[in-house]
């Protein structure tokens, strides 16, 4: 079952029994039992029908445990599921007892699918972090209970599972429980509570078990309905993150979204983020009603006074320490399978905000055991670290332990489109207040009309030896012929001088891509034609270049086949290459990624130079026309 219809089973509830409502995780490393647990828990509470019991008794007797019931079935839904016997997906499962209601994620414990388990854990208020007594904590567990950590959950239940396989040793249970508090140690936590149980036969789970008297404390469940929550949400500031703006007829203006803290008045003077405008609002409307007041977790239309800039992204606010932010150092858990380079380039969603967002700088890494500060230049799969982040443009941030919504965020690669990361705001930095873009009176468009021309990057992409630097060395020479002024910035030049202090490793040229792009836009903004000739092999990188340098980025691929670069090879590189010479050379021992979409492809191979420079002419004129490039 998505979420997404638990919650509307939820909602169609009597809404009283939603006041305890308790949303927590299961989460530990794999075959720690925590599928079992969940489903015994729901077997022996009554909380399935007679068709699901009966059900689970029948797939069991061809199951693993010798035709005794198998609990874990009534959540591992997914046929790879039942036939690996772990969780890979997110089952969320919804349940009431008397005493309160309950949505549970269960989470799977393989490192392979942890980022499953961080999307389970951005919803839950407590984390159940199950521990194979025999096993102990390991590295896995340590991990998970890291990113609960991350994630803000600050209620831990440790079920020490498998006390049948250790004989109920009470030794066993004392000595996990002084690792996990020596463990715990380092965490900003409301509370902690280990539990000794037994998922397969149900001990400790629903019913207090007679094989484990030396334990006095709750059931598991008991200790779920008990628990008590402290609301972190009550601010008296008010804070809403602008979803749409609803414009039905041009009479109406209205933002809407849903409150994230405090409560709104018609009346009220707010602010708007990032912008710092101020207005009074002048209506309110919750659904299709007109109200005086709104409060937190309300979907609410916000009218204003006076026409203000607004759009989606901007957070409305009044009596709030939430500041404007371009950067800010976060802790990150990265998900993706490439690596996390400094410089890369990633869409980030921060509250109803997506905007371009890189990595300045990597702080340090986190070594899951113990938490120490780890050095690193690059950041792996699964793997948590400390880092500077930049935004394109600002926008409203806040200290993740004060505001939710507006301190944690998703980095999405921009080609893949799949989520790269989650990470919680740590704190702003200040020099992103003391920067501000220096409009000059002499702007771009006065340099390029001066000069007669349109400004233009035309960026030459391919391997080593492709033809990049003659192709543009000659387009240069065309174009001044032409009357234009133009800048050639060439690959080994460049590395000679701005980027003689970088090497060839994927962090570097990453950063010498970087580089060169705000050069290329410095010099647009001057008024030339600029012409780069760079193998740049990334194509995360090459975005990156045309994120920078904007509307101005045309990008030529040089597709000459490797055989032909290599039949040519001018320099002798691949000869050295192929000796184990020259480490990290593209196209023998580092990957070229090809342009997925240039604006035009050139094989030096089957076009001669005087065709391929005319043609790049012809192509540059088209958006323009021939009265200049």
């Amino acid at each position: 079952m998505k979420l997404r219809e638990v919650w509307k089973d939820v909602k169609e509830r009597d809404i009283s029994s939603m006041r305890g409502l308790l949303k927590f995780i299961t989460c530990g490393s794999v075959d720690d039992g925590k599928s079992t647990l969940i489903g015994h828990m729901l077997y022996d509470a009554k909380l399935i029908f007679a068709d699901q019991e009966r059900a689970l008794e029948l797939d069991s007797k061809i199951g693993s445990r010798d035709g005794k019931i198998d609990y874990s079935l009534l959540l591992d839904g997914l046929m790879a599921e039942r036939e690996q016997g772990i969780t890979i997906d997110v089952a969320y499962r919804y349940f009431t007892t008397e005493k309160r209601s309950f949505i549970v994620a269960d989470t799977p414990g393989h490192e392979e699918y942890t980022r499953n388990m961080a999307v389970g854990a951005s919803f839950a208020d407590v984390a159940v972090i199950l521990i194979d007594a025999a096993q102990g904590m390991l590295i896995q567990t340590r991990r998970h209970v890291r990113i609960c950590s991350l994630m803000g959950i600050k209620h831990f239940i440790f079920a020490i599972n498998k006390m049948d396989l250790v004989h109920y040793d009470k030794n066993i249970y004392d000595r996990i429980s002084r690792d996990i508090k020596r463990f715990m140690g380092e965490f900003d936590v409301d509370s902690i509570r280990m539990i000794p149980v037994s998922a397969t036969e149900g001990d400790n789970v629903t019913e207090h078990s007679f094989k484990m008297l030396w334990y006095q404390g709750e059931t598991l469940l008991e200790y779920l309905e008990n628990i008590e929550l402290v609301n972190y949400s009550g601010q008296e500031e008010f804070l809403m993150a602008v979803q749409r703006v609803s414009r039905p007829n041009h009479n109406f203006r209205g933002f809407q979204g849903q409150i994230n803290a405090g409560e709104v008045s018609v009346g009220d003077e707010i602010i708007v983020l990032p912008s710092g405008e101020r207005a009074k609002v002048s209506g309110l409307y919750v659904t299709n009603q007109e109200m005086k007041t709104a409060q937190a977790g309300q979907p609410v239309t916000v009218q204003l006074d006076r026409e203000i800039d607004i759009s989606r992204g901007c957070v409305i606010c009044k009596n709030t320490s939430v500041k404007a932010a371009g950067i800010f150092t976060a802790k990150l858990f990265w998900m993706d399978d490439e690596a996390l380079i400094p410089g890369r380039n990633y869409w980030i969603k921060l509250g109803t905000k997506m905007l371009p967002a890189s990595v300045m700088h990597i702080k340090y890494k986190i070594d899951v055991n113990n938490g120490e500060q780890i050095p690193a230049e690059s950041i792996y799969k699964n793997e948590l670290a400390v880092c500077d982040v930049i935004l394109s443009e600002k926008c409203a941030v806040d200290v993740f332990d004060h505001n939710k919504e507006l301190g944690s965020f998703i980095f999405i690669n921009r080609i893949s489109n799949t989520t790269s990361a989650c990470g919680t705001v740590m704190h702003t930095l200040r020099r992103s207040d003391n920067l501000v873009w220096h409009e000059t009176d002499i702007t771009k468009k006065i340099r390029s009309e001066q000069k007669n021309q349109n400004t233009r990057t035309v960026w030459f992409t391919g391997l080593s030896g492709s033809g990049k630097s003659t192709l543009a060395n000659e387009l240069e020479k065309r174009l001044v012929a032409m009357g234009r002024h133009t800048m050639l910035l060439d690959g080994d030049n460049i590395r000679m001088g701005l980027n003689k202090n970088l090497g060839f490793t994927e962090a570097d040229r990453v950063e010498n891509i970087r580089r060169i792009a705000e050069v290329a836009k410095l010099m647009n903004d001057a008024g030339l034609i600029v012409l780069t000739a760079f193998i740049s092999p990334y194509e995360k990188d090459r975005e990156n270049a045309r994120e920078i340098i904007g509307d101005d980025f045309y990008e030529v691929y040089v597709s000459t086949p490797i055989e032909e670069c290599e039949r040519r090879d001018v320099k002798g590189l691949y000869k050295k290459a192929r000796k184990g010479e020259i480490p990290n050379f593209t196209g023998i021992t580092s990957p070229y990624e090809i342009p997925r979409s240039p604006d035009l492809i050139i094989n030096t191979k089957v076009m001669g130079l005087e065709d391929a420079v005319a043609l790049l002419i012809e192509k540059l004129r088209q958006p323009s026309g021939s009265d200049g490039l």
